[in-house]
């Protein structure tokens, strides 16, 4: 049995303003009607014997990951969350140690969620070799060929061959220079290194004792104290912390005399900036990416992405990369786009929120889009899809208004409970015990107004909550 690992823990700070902390790349349609977390999940899913998907994500996704599998209909093998950020050596630990307990030879297909593959049926003939290698105790990575030289990518230098199409891997190279990477292409024996990889679960948790055993013991230790919580998998914090934050390549394969390579030509890319997703993404005869309201005139070899309320004209330019949010907006040469990150720094250096947050921001229960602000004021656009229920709740330091646009809300304020229908209002004042419900079939949109001296999403005290965040 094939079991898929989605390794769902980035945080795509290089689409920054389109990714941010709190809804990742990974999370997101760039290409097509599914995110990239769907489009690896059914990939996945589309191969011999594969198994429901195991995730492994940060705390923060764990509700966005569900909703996603739920939405293409794929059931879930476990949803690991991880309570503190460290690199994907503990993460692979974490789903070996929840596979190898249920399946002792099970297969472990590792894949970053946040992937692109053109060629699928590619991609499915690499894998079935590699599942033959990894038979033979092999931990097996995938390289892919590369069209032209690359300084963001590392490399992996072919050995001996093992197989018709498996070679031992002689080197893991890290980013090189443009001169040495044009070396590696012209060479012919070196692949970009891909972070996917293939092998038994109990071979990984063997060759990572062996090789990194404080990881090992990290991840042992905060596995044994797993526990379930609702659909997912908490391990614990304080062990998890102790891992040393390690890449799977210098943990592990680095070290290990079973490395094993698979090359493939899949039409692969990790979107690893706007850049590259415009190289990827379809393009009219100009060279121009356009989404949204965009008018070009002049304009060529440029992505332009309008937000959903506002629309983009451009005149006489090129190689520009222009991604427009409510709250954000970027302009970058095409060149310059891996500086992106550089914008995220600064962002963090001044202690501002548009790294983390989008003005619309998603809740297991609906969203809300924080339409306007001021001093001692917020105005919420809130929608609650049909069963959500907010958390029972208080707050210290401010009041609300609440206004039905359209649907039925069940309102709990102290010891009253009652429904607001279309153009009814209600008033929740400081430190009342309130919950909002939509128990109808349709969503429920209100307009939120907030009036007090703190207005911050830390203000709230929850005192029960379905979802399991009181």
């Amino acid at each position: 049995m094939l079991h898929p690992v989605i390794l769902s823990g980035g945080s795509g700070s290089r689409l920054w303003p389109l990714s941010r902390q709190n809804l990742p790349k990974q999370f997101l349609a760039l290409i097509g009607d599914h995110s990239l977390f769907q489009e690896t999940v059914l990939r996945a899913n589309a191969l011999s014997a594969a198994q429901p998907p195991v995730t492994v994500c940060s705390e923060d996704h764990r509700f966005m990951v569900g909703e996603q599998l739920q939405a293409i209909a794929v059931a879930s093998g476990g949803i690991l969350l991880e309570p503190v950020a460290r690199n994907t050596a503990p993460a692979i630990a974490l789903a070996a140690l929840h596979l190898a307990g249920t399946d002792a030879d099970a297969t472990m297909l590792v894949l970053p969620a946040d992937h692109l593959i053109e060629d699928v049926a590619s991609f499915r003939t690499a894998v079935d070799a590699a599942a033959s290698l990894a038979e033979q105790g092999w931990l097996v990575t995938f390289g892919i060929q590369p069209d032209y030289a690359e300084v963001g990518y590392g490399y992996i230098a072919r050995g001996a061959a093992l197989s018709e199409s498996g070679y031992r891997v002689s080197r893991f190279v890290e980013k090189p220079d443009l001169a040495t990477a044009q070396g590696y292409v012209d060479d012919g024996s070196y692949a970009w290194n891909s972070g996917m990889f293939l092998f038994k679960a109990q071979r990984y948790l063997d060759e990572l004792q062996r090789h990194a055993p404080a990881i090992f013991s990290a991840a042992n230790a905060a596995f044994a104290s797993a526990q379930s919580d609702l659909d997912f998998i908490r391990v614990d914090k304080e062990a998890f912390a102790a891992s040393p934050n390690d890449s799977i390549d210098y943990a592990v394969m680095e070290h290990t005399d079973r490395a094993a390579m698979v090359p493939v030509s899949c039409g692969w890319s990790d979107i690893g900036s706007w850049s590259s997703l415009w190289s990827v993404a379809e393009r009219d005869a100009d060279g121009n990416r356009h989404e949204g309201d965009v008018i070009s005139i002049d304009t060529r070899n440029s992505l332009v992405r309008a937000s959903e309320r506002r629309m983009i004209a451009t005149i006489g330019v090129e190689d520009l990369i222009i991604v427009d949010t409510p709250d954000a907006t970027l302009v970058a040469r095409k060149d310059r786009v891996q500086d992106v990150k550089l914008i995220v720094d600064r962002l963090k250096a001044a202690g501002r929120q548009e790294h983390l947050f989008h003005r619309k921001v998603y809740r297991p229960w609906g969203n809300y889009d924080a339409i306007d602000a001021g001093d001692r004021f917020q105005v919420k656009r809130i929608v609650v899809k049909p069963g959500g229920v907010l958390s029972l709740q208080k707050h210290q330091q401010r009041a609300e208004h609440w206004i039905v646009v359209s649907g039925v809300a069940e309102v709990t304020c102290d010891d009253k409970v009652f429904d607001l229908h279309e153009n009814q209002s209600t008033y929740i004042p400081l430190g009342s015990v309130h919950r909002l419900r939509n128990r109808g079939a349709e969503p429920l949109e209100l307009i939120e107004v907030q009036s007090g001296r703190y207005l911050g999403e830390d203000d709230i005290v929850r005192l029960e909550d379905v979802y399991g965040r009181s």
